[in-house]
């Protein structure tokens, strides 16, 4: 049987169905009322959004956080010598998050793919993301390369210094040592 999906812009009606889902996927204090709103702002350039939602009825499945190109801060987790293009015109894959019961059906797939879309609309020509290594199977590294990411670095503890100010990784709790893939997709122009 076939279930009919509404992928639209993220707007911030949704923020508390996000923060809700990414609570319950990534675990407490990943995503507040804040950060959300943060996050939200991060995506919009030229008035174009980077960020998507997707639901099933009322239900949201699934979501996709995107900072455009120059509005995200590059810091020590970002190998700017190791990425094939500069860095001012590369957009941040903050967050993809996919309801488990819904998973394996190419949502991630296809909100990945809206927000590149926009991204190159807002001017960017690749995007960088770090992926949860420990994710179950590795799933968020494998589905990053089907979609044509490639790993640019490795980054133990990634999140350390975040699970000890207050996340809770669903893995570690609050000693998180979790690895991080940096990961690319080089756009098509």
């Amino acid at each position: 049987m076939a279930i009919t999906l509404n992928y639209q812009s993220l707007a911030p009606t949704d923020f508390d169905k996000v923060i809700q889902l990414a609570t319950e996927v990534h675990g407490a204090g990943y995503l507040d009322q804040s950060s959300m709103q943060a996050w939200y702002d991060k995506g919009l350039k030229n008035a174009i959004n980077a960020g998507f939602v997707v639901y099933h009825d009322e239900k949201l499945v699934g979501f996709r956080i995107t900072y455009a190109l120059q509005q995200w801060q590059i810091d020590k987790w970002c190998s700017t010598e190791l990425w094939p293009v500069p860095a001012e015109q590369v957009c941040y894959f903050k967050c993809n998050t996919v309801d488990e019961h819904y998973r394996g059906h190419g949502i991630g797939g296809e909100l990945l793919k809206r927000s590149i879309t926009a991204a190159k609309q807002q001017g960017a020509i690749a995007g960088v993301s770090h992926l949860w290594k420990q994710s179950p199977g590795n799933s968020a590294v494998k589905y990053f390369t089907k979609c044509g990411g490639i790993l640019i670095k490795d980054h133990p503890e990634r999140w350390h210094e975040l699970s000890l100010a207050g996340y809770k990784c669903t893995i570690c709790h609050h000693n998180c040592h979790c690895e991080a893939a940096e990961m690319m997709i080089v756009f098509n122009q």
